[in-house]
């Protein structure tokens, strides 16, 4: 069983209300537009980190982040890219990625717009965790925390941060 904490969009941000449930987390997830390496790098201190970068993040994110992760863990394939669309609205990149690897688990950031559903042509749960930061069109800062076991993703949970 793994706790998971999915962000997306920090643009840099990182405050102590999400500290606090970073390090509740076994896994963080982090998809994209990071903004600077000190967000992963605190974000390190406290859990085991997986992140891809995004379209506002530079060189030295991307030397060390990939543009999509694809992953097993408890039974499930994950694949995270920043920009992939969604379901029925694939980006032509994630559409790829989606039949090469058959993930049951497909997360997105970019929009800064919160978004769980399932994909029935695929066969995949598709989390899009909205924004944690302040940057951006939003209105209120979002992350998803739920727990993956033995095959299962159970106990979603959206967290609200406040206004940005």
């Amino acid at each position: 069983m793994k706790k998971i904490l999915l962000l997306s969009d920090t643009h840099g941000y990182l405050d102590e209300k999400m500290l606090n449930y970073i390090k509740k987390a076994d896994e963080v997830w982090h998809a994209g537009d990071i903004g600077t390496t000190a967000v992963t790098d605190e974000i390190k201190k406290h859990s085991f980190l997986r992140a891809v970068y995004g379209n506002i993040d530079g060189g030295v994110l991307r030397k060390e982040f990939k543009e999509q992760l694809f992953f097993e863990i408890e039974g499930v394939k994950v694949l995270i890219m920043h920009i992939g669309g969604y379901p029925k609205r694939y980006s032509q990149k994630a559409l790829k990625a989606i039949k090469k690897h058959s993930p049951g688990l497909f997360i997105t950031g970019h929009s800064h717009i919160l978004k769980v559903m399932y994909d029935q042509q695929y066969h995949l749960l598709y989390m899009n965790p909205g924004a944690a930061g302040k940057h951006g069109f939003h209105q209120v800062r979002t992350m998803l925390r739920f727990v993956i076991d033995n095959g299962d993703i159970k106990n979603l949970e959206v967290i609200e941060l406040g206004k940005r």
